[in-house]
């Protein structure tokens, strides 16, 4: 894609995103950093723990121990939690892929590999982020702060599986679905296996989301070496979908009904397999712009099995 390289933009961005908009031009260059301009990746990082928040309180809920102030603060939590540090992982996978991003034209223009952003910058714009993660982090129970802070191991892993692996999508998954054991974890200060199986099947979703966005990546991949689940699966990925989706709606269910929760809960599930079966059907992995609006797609998937889980607890 051709950007203007005095434009500030980045090649794989939308250009009329609210940070053009809003903030003053020195800023931009962290804000793409933290990906502010494409909010998709850290609302698709808030769902499992959004998921996983609104699948306890139903168990809460039934136990009697229900609290709506504390399950509204833990949503906002998780959101502000889900910003800060998708923030922090994308500029610290930016500054681990300095050179790829150089190689690969969709990227290229991006903050670091254009020289709008130093090194240093960006290590400070880390900690920034990071610490703001912390401060979240810490209004947790005990249990949750040492399960957070377990996770940093799979963050610091990920930027680094595309070499080692042609999984590089299941670290992935690890990192973006911690959340669906992180929402459980700060109601009961415990996991069970609801939590587990919520976690599983969050984790094979993002498989199969971040297949459909590697796709658009494939052919500058095989050129310089990166690995992925776009070109291990390749014309086989429809099938992949088939078996990676089923599966996580499959865990989806097991958890809610070790979870105990109502029959609304089971219909967003089922609103949202239907959904999943839609891309399946529809993905055409040589259409750059379809792979990219399906992958996007996913946050409506999230939101359709969050809103389940809310009306199951409004009318439990």
């Amino acid at each position: 894609m051709s950007i203007n390289p005095d434009s500030g933009r980045v090649a794989d961005a939308p250009s009329d995103n609210w940070v053009y908009r809003v903030l003053p031009r020195s800023l931009w260059p962290y804000a793409q950093l933290a990906r502010w301009d494409r909010p998709i990746g850290w609302q698709l990082l808030m769902w499992p723990c959004l998921w996983s928040a609104a699948l306890a309180a139903n168990v809460a809920r039934a136990a009697s121990s229900y609290s709506m102030s504390q399950f509204v603060w833990h949503l906002l939590l998780f959101v502000i939690g889900s910003i800060a540090m998708r923030g922090a992982g994308c500029t610290y996978n930016d500054l681990v892929d300095h050179e790829i991003d150089k190689a690969v034209a969709r990227t290229r223009s991006r903050p670091l590999p254009s020289g709008r952003v130093t090194r240093g910058q960006a290590k400070l714009f880390i900690a920034l982020q990071a610490l703001v993660g912390l401060l979240v982090l810490l209004q947790f129970n005990l249990f949750s702060v040492m399960l957070g802070i377990a996770s940093l191991a799979i963050v610091a892993i990920y930027p680094f599986a595309k070499r080692f692996t042609d999984w590089p999508q299941f670290f992935l998954g690890l990192a973006f679905s911690w959340g669906a054991l992180m929402g459980w974890s700060a109601q009961f200060g415990t996991l069970s296996l609801a939590a587990i199986a919520l976690f599983g099947g969050a984790v094979v979703w993002t498989i199969g989301y971040d297949t459909i966005y590697a796709h658009q990546d494939k052919e500058d991949d095989a050129l310089i070496g990166v690995r992925s689940t776009a070109r291990l699966f390749a014309e086989r990925t429809r099938q992949w979908l088939v078996s990676l989706y089923g599966l996580s709606v499959l865990l989806i269910l097991v958890s809610f009904a070790l979870a105990g929760v109502g029959i609304l809960a089971y219909l967003g599930l089922a609103v949202a397999a239907g959904m999943l079966a839609w891309q399946i059907v529809t993905i055409d992995i040589d259409d750059p712009d379809q792979c990219l609006a399906l992958f996007k797609f996913n946050g409506v998937v999230g939101l359709i099995l969050f809103v389940g889980l809310l009306a199951a607890l409004a009318f439990a």
